[in-house]
C-alpha cells in the first residue's frame, strides 16, 4: 500500500509521521541537532524502519517541512538516497488556497504554512494557531484562507533555560504547572512564575487577535508543549499535536509527483 511521508524539521526535534490515506500509523522523533552530519540521521532512520518492519519501497511520496537551514539538504540527501524520489519541500506559495498576507512571505516558517493549511482546510473561518513549540507563535488565517500575521514569543523550554543560563543560583525545572502562583521553593517559585504566566500572555494574546478581527475568530492549540497548561484547553476548539503533521500530509495529496 503506497503511504506518505512527512517530516516537520523544527528547531528542537526533526518530526517524521508515515500515513496511508488520512490515518496517521507511525511517527517517531530524532532531536535536530545542527552539528551532526548525514550518517547520523540516516542510522535512526533506518533503525527507526528496521525496528518497525517498515519497507522503504512503500513510500511513494514525501513532504518536507524545515525551519533549519543547515539541516534541509540533509534531510533531503537522505530522502533521495533512502527512497529514490525527491521530497516537496514547503514553502509560503506551495498551496494555493492559502495567501501569505505579510511583507514578505519567505520569512514565515514553513511549520506555520502547514498549520494554517489544516486549519484552514478544516475550518474555513477566521483561525488564529497557537503553536507550543521552541517558539510560541500565533498564525491568524481568515476564512478566505489568508494568513494575515504571525505573532512570536519564546516558547515555555526556551524561557525556562534562558533564566537558567542566565541565573547562577536557578535550578533547572520541570515543565509542570504547580497548583498555586505562590512559590514556596526556587522549583516551584519558575513553575509559577513561567507557567501561570504564560496562561495569561496566551489568553490576552487571544483576545487582542479577536478584537482585531470583531470577535470573530477561533482558536486552535497545537506543538509537543500544548498539553502542559491545562487550563488554557477551554480557549480552543481543538488541542491537535499532530496539526502540523496533517497540514504537510494535505500538502502532499494537494501536490502531484
Amino acid at each position: 500500500m503506497n503511504k506518505l511521508l512527512v517530516i516537520d524539521v523544527g528547531n528542537t526535534d526533526a518530526t517524521f509521521g508515515i500515513f496511508e490515506d488520512k490515518t496517521l500509523l507511525h511517527q517517531f522523533r530524532i532531536k535536530s541537532l545542527k552539528d551532526e552530519n548525514y550518517v547520523f540521521f540516516e542510522y535512526r532512520f533506518r533503525q527507526y524502519f528496521l525496528e518497525n518492519r517498515l519497507r522503504f519501497s512503500d513510500i511513494t511520496k514525501v513532504v518536507l517541512s524545515s525551519v533549519v537551514p543547515p539541516l534541509t539538504p540533509i534531510f533531503k540527501l537522505l530522502v533521495n538516497n533512502m527512497f529514490g524520489i525527491e521530497p516537496i519541500i514547503v514553502n509560503a506559495y506551495i498551496f494555493p488556497s492559502i495567501e501569505i498576507s505579510i511583507d514578505n512571505p519567505n520569512e514565515i516558517g514553513s511549520d506555520l504554512v502547514a498549520n494554517a493549511v489544516a486549519a484552514f482546510t478544516k475550518y474555513k473561518r477566521n483561525c488564529v494557531i497557537v503553536d507550543f513549540g521552541t517558539a510560541l507563535t500565533f498564525t491568524t488565517i481568515s476564512g478566505k484562507g489568508k494568513v494575515l500575521g504571525v505573532s512570536i514569543a519564546p516558547g515555555l523550554r526556551t524561557a525556562v533555560k534562558a533564566l537558567f543560563a542566565n541565573t547562577a543560583q536557578l535550578p533547572d525545572v520541570p515543565l509542570e504547572l504547580p497548583s498555586s502562583i505562590l512559590g514556596k521553593n526556587t522549583v516551584h517559585a519558575i513553575q509559577a512564575g513561567i507557567l501561570w504566566g504564560y496562561e495569561g500572555l496566551v489568553k490576552n494574546m487571544i483576545q487582542k487577535i479577536r478584537a482585531e478581527l470583531n470577535g470573530d475568530c477561533i482558536a486552535i492549540a497545537t506543538g509537543g508543549l500544548s498539553s502542559i497548561i491545562s487550563t488554557l484547553h477551554g480557549e480552543f476548539v481543538e488541542v491537535n499535536r499532530e496539526l502540523t503533521l496533517e497540514g504537510l500530509r494535505i500538502i502532499g495529496e494537494s501536490q502531484a509527483q
